[in-house]
């Protein structure tokens, strides 16, 4: 069993809200964490049609019936669950911890969430596995294109499962659109919509073009924004807003889109190899996404918002990424294994243009995190231990 980092914050979060969730993407663990978490607590899941059926029809004794609380998996199933909860908590003697919700359908569970339990309960955004816990499980190969290609989540790392990877992603989708989508969208749209996240893959790593998209789908452009939102509010893509300090010239206001899973990405970029990644056109596209995605779970893992911009002016200079967490940092992103000076050429620019403190960071594919004339080379092993490689 692999460790997940966000255990301790699930935790922490338990010691001061009387409910806490696990959200993310499907699969990504979050019933494994809470298991493993919390073994002394009662696990109940509304997939179980009697378990959904009691908690339906008498939402307040079902919950009742455990007095030191309860697990319930899949929530999001019997919406009623949420205003007793609300009722329950207000009422009864303050006890953290004791109510641990899961559920694989963001929409509705984030909906219950705001509208019924707002202000009473701590939130953990699960991710699929990060470079930083297969490597605490020394389970970490040397090749970072085998990450690169095959993905971080869970069930592709389970030793007793044996997915091939096509399969396995191809079913992936299938569920995502039929179970989390189905109902958001019409479904005259699926088939749309499938070709919509197949065509968004391509511009991983890259600004958004709502209106080429728009173009190729067949859909107008507020549609386009309303499954973009839906992509991202379901984990399967992130939006890199850009950042909002201008520097004094013109910056570019578009977000940029990156993909949570690299794998998924590989998958749908028809890249049929680790082989083939390495000749492909989306390979530095690729690397990026993963170093973005590793930054999203270094946070999400301590229970905090990604508060990662990127910066991109009207003559075309960019930077990768700006993380403002305790410190402002700029990071670039490199598909190559040696520190070479050019790679941070962007980043001391940025510096340069700033009047506030900036640390300057490049994140390679090499095997050793080093400094280098006030510049940090971190290695794509480290990318996920941000709390070493990020000071």
């Amino acid at each position: 069993m692999i460790e997940r980092i966000a255990k301790q914050t699930l935790l922490r979060l338990a010691q001061q809200f009387p409910v806490v969730a696990v959200t993310g993407p499907r699969q990504s663990g979050k019933s494994t964490l809470v298991q493993e978490t919390f073994p002394d607590k009662r696990y109940v899941t509304m997939d179980d049609s009697s378990a959904r059926e009691l908690a339906s029809s008498s939402p307040r004794d079902f919950l009742r019936a455990f007095k030191d609380g309860v697990i319930i998996d899949e929530a999001q199933k019997v919406p009623e669950l949420f205003d007793a909860l609300k009722l329950i908590v207000d009422k009864d003697e303050y006890t953290p911890g004791k109510y641990i919700l899961t559920g694989s359908s963001q929409f509705k569970l984030k909906k219950n969430i705001k509208e019924s339990l707002s202000g009473r309960i701590g939130i953990v955004n699960l991710l699929p596995l990060s470079i930083a816990e297969l490597n605490l499980h020394g389970n970490l190969s040397d090749d970072a294109y085998d990450y690169a290609f095959n993905g971080f989540y869970t069930p592709l790392y389970d030793d007793k499962k044996h997915y091939v990877r096509e399969d396995w992603f191809e079913n992936y989708i299938d569920t995502y659109i039929e179970r989390d989508v189905a109902e958001e969208i019409r479904l005259s749209n699926l088939s749309q919509f499938k070709k919509f996240i197949q065509f968004c893959a391509i511009y991983s790593g890259q600004m958004l073009n709502m209106e080429s998209i728009s173009r190729e789908i067949g859909v107008s452009a507020n549609t386009i924004k309303s499954w973009l939102s839906i992509l991202e509010n379901s984990f399967i893509i992130h939006l890199l807003e850009p950042d909002t300090n201008n520097l004094g010239r013109s910056i570019v206001k578009t977000p940029k889109l990156y993909f949570v899973d690299v794998g998924l990405l590989c998958y749908l970029l028809r890249i049929d190899s680790k082989e083939e990644l390495l000749l492909s056109r989306y390979k530095g596209a690729v690397i990026e996404t993963m170093a973005v995605s590793e930054l999203l779970k270094f946070r999400f893992n301590k229970g905090r918002k990604a508060e990662l911009t990127y910066f991109r002016d009207s003559n075309g200079f960019e930077v990768d990424v700006i993380a403002d967490w305790h410190k402002t940092y700029a990071l670039e992103v490199k598909s190559d294994s040696e520190t070479e000076k050019k790679l941070s050429s962007n980043v001391r620019k940025y510096i340069e243009l700033r009047e506030t403190e900036i640390k300057g960071y490049v994140y390679y594919l090499g095997d050793i995190t080093c400094e280098i004339n006030d510049i940090k080379y971190v290695s794509w092993k480290d990318w996920g231990n941000n709390e070493d490689s990020i000071k």
